[in-house]
């Protein structure tokens, strides 16, 4: 146990040290939310209606957060399998270090910056306009439900950057889980869409940190009835531990198996 976590705090030192000596690839992550939570805002904060009324930014915001939490996991999986095509991991495995260490150490360090993303985020939305209304302790509460499912996804992130040939067919993997996000209630609510779809983005695990968000900050959530919607709360914290559950001890079951 005490050489699992001293070396993962030495994985998770590199990562951070690359992010001072390539202070672009920061600038960049983290600069990415602001521009969508402006666009999204402002192009479709005029033209969409909330159903039962409210305003749509309130709507739209924690369906925002949601959704660069889910979908952080692509940089993720593009960091590991340039280490992995790079020979980075391979070294790793001929040092006498824990299996665990890469995994966990790159998941902490994930987790950090989404907390800066997600810092980002919040005070991006207060600036254009919304607010949380749910109380001090709702508010931390949504905020932990989001790092919740980011930290789940984290491990989906390094599964597929040790699956993945390549870090540019990594980096692709955004053009799959963009859809996944889409097809949830971060833009519109599941009532809204044809009754087969609208089944499938109630049930997307996206749509219940979403949903339990909105009612944790206070802000409209148009729910439609559906078991999923009633129970977001319950499955805004089920989903996150089931996928860690799996996807965990999958990925790092993948990296000791590398070499064979």
């Amino acid at each position: 146990m005490y050489w699992a976590v001293a070396d993962g705090w030495n994985v998770l030192r590199r990562g951070l040290t690359h992010y001072q000596r390539q202070p672009l690839a920061i600038v960049w992550q983290l600069g990415f939310p602001i521009i969508s939570v402006l666009l999204y805002g402002y192009v479709f904060g005029s033209a969409m209606k909330v159903p039962g009324g409210g305003d749509y930014r309130e709507f739209l915001m924690p369906g925002m957060f949601a959704m660069t939490m889910a979908s952080g996991f692509t940089t993720t999986a593009a960091a590991v399998a340039t280490d992995r095509t790079r020979g980075v991991i391979d070294r790793f495995r001929s040092m006498p270090m824990a299996p665990s260490a890469v995994v966990t150490g790159r998941g902490v360090g994930d987790l950090i910056t989404a907390c800066a993303e997600l810092l980002i985020l919040v005070a991006t939305a207060l600036l254009i306009g919304w607010s949380p209304n749910g109380g001090p302790l709702k508010t931390l509460a949504a905020i932990a439900l989001l790092m919740l499912l980011r930290f789940s996804l984290i491990w989906l992130g390094v599964l597929l950057g040790l699956l993945t040939p390549s870090p540019e067919q990594a980096g692709g993997l955004y053009a799959a889980v963009f859809p996944i996000t889409m097809i949830s209630s971060v833009f519109v609510a599941p009532s809204l869409m044809p009754g087969w779809l609208g089944v499938v983005a109630a049930w997307n695990p996206v749509s219940s940190t979403v949903t339990a968000t909105r009612e944790l900050f206070g802000n409209p959530v148009a729910g439609g009835g559906t078991w999923p919607e009633e129970h977001a709360l319950l499955l805004s914290i089920a989903w996150p531990a089931l996928l860690t559950v799996v996807l965990l001890p999958l990925a790092v079951r993948r990296f000791q198996r590398l070499s064979r």
